[in-house]
């Protein structure tokens, strides 16, 4: 049975699972747009749309990795009903700042690696 633990843990094996579909989902229309543009179907200047999609897939992947909801630390709740836990809200302020901590880390990671993936995709369109 999982359990919550303030700024590590705050979703189960279900929530987990959506997370990593949303953000596989999320990368695969990056990637379709990317084909259309190095199909010239679409412009290079359409490879900026890509940089919501790269976050969005990354911000799912690295809630996955890590087992912690962006949006749940940001409202303080939890839900672990997918892997024998419970479901509720955190009362307490320490574990409310920690997890407001912690979803704000996984959205800084998931921007550094948009960047870091985005980019080069980006600038080499921009030169095709």
């Amino acid at each position: 049975m999982a359990e919550y633990q303030p700024g590590v843990c705050n979703i189960g094996a279900e929530q987990r699972r959506a997370r990593r579909l949303s953000g596989i989902g999320s990368f695969g229309i990056a990637v379709a747009v990317v084909l259309a543009v190095a199909l010239d179907v679409l412009p290079a200047t359409t490879l900026w749309a890509t940089a919501p999609f790269v976050f969005g897939g990354w911000v799912g992947l690295v809630q996955d990795y890590y087992g912690f909801c962006v949006a749940f630390g940001a409202l303080a709740r939890y839900d672990l009903s997918g892997s024998g836990g419970t479901t509720g809200s955190v009362a307490e302020a320490e574990a409310v700042a920690a997890d407001r901590k912690r979803a704000l880390w996984i959205l800084a990671v998931a921007a550094v690696l948009t960047v870091v993936t985005s980019a080069p995709v980006v600038l080499l369109g921009g030169a095709v």
